[in-house]
């Protein structure tokens, strides 16, 4: 299995998880030719693609996968905002708390704290990459998870560079800090849960002002002595549930 990181950050996110035969797309918060180039023009791939909510920067692409033929997974009140028929045949709705499978992924909803109408995180598994978590746009995770085999996590900003650099600007500074993950929650998260079996740690959604790759990089390896990856366009990385 692999993770291929087509966009992440402010400016749109979405990311594959694929091996030769199926794909799962995550979010599709681009261009649709991003995501066209990304999977080789072969939507007929692409088991599904799931949204966490309905922020452009996480759903641009929605209406375009759909009359694509790609079935599409997220809340009601998600689809609802965007003006889309949740009785179309490729919406599917989904709980905060719901199961689900297309081809060989299993998918785990759990709802998140973030400034949308039904935000949620995902629960990913498939037998190549194990227990992928996929964890964004949220201020902090009230669960902690067993058995995960590789985490993909947003880490927006740093409390430190935040305070210094939007100390006169407090709105944004409060929507910031209400509705994403800090590099310090991001830690403490991770230090919550059981890292045993963790392969991977994938930064995402990094803030282009307030964060710091190197020093994100460092201090989340720092405290999890895992293999540490800040997300960038084009990244492709192996992400199976072994190392090897």
């Amino acid at each position: 299995m692999q993770l291929k990181v087509i966009g992440t950050g402010s400016k749109g996110n979405a990311y594959l998880l694929e091996n030769e035969e199926e794909a799962l797309l995550i979010e599709c918060g681009v261009n649709i030719r991003a995501i066209k180039q990304a999977i080789n023009f072969n939507f007929k791939k692409v088991n599904a693609c799931i949204v966490t909510h309905e922020h452009g920067d996480h759903a641009k692409s929605i209406k375009e996968l759909m009359a694509a033929g790609v079935k599409v997974y997220t809340g009601r009140k998600t689809f609802e905002t965007l003006k889309i028929e949740t009785n179309h045949h490729r919406a599917n709705s989904i709980f905060q708390n719901d199961d689900f499978k297309v081809g060989g992924f299993k998918v785990k909803s759990f709802d998140v704290k973030h400034d949308a109408a039904e935000p949620v995180g995902f629960l990913i598994n498939h037998q190549e990459s194990g227990n992928v978590l996929f964890l964004t746009d949220t201020m902090y995770c009230s669960y902690t998870f067993r058995n995960l085999n590789n985490i993909i996590i947003e880490a927006n900003y740093s409390r430190e560079i935040l305070r210094d650099k939007l100390a006169a600007m407090e709105f944004l500074k409060n929507r910031i800090l209400q509705s994403h993950m800090s590099l310090e929650t991001c830690i403490d998260f991770l230090k919550a849960n059981d890292l045993t079996a963790v392969n991977n740690v994938v930064l995402i959604h990094l803030s282009d002002s307030n964060s710091n790759e190197k020093q994100f990089k460092n201090e989340v390896f720092k405290a999890t002595g895992k293999n540490v990856t800040v997300a960038d366009n084009g990244l492709e990385i192996e992400f199976n549930k072994t190392p090897f």
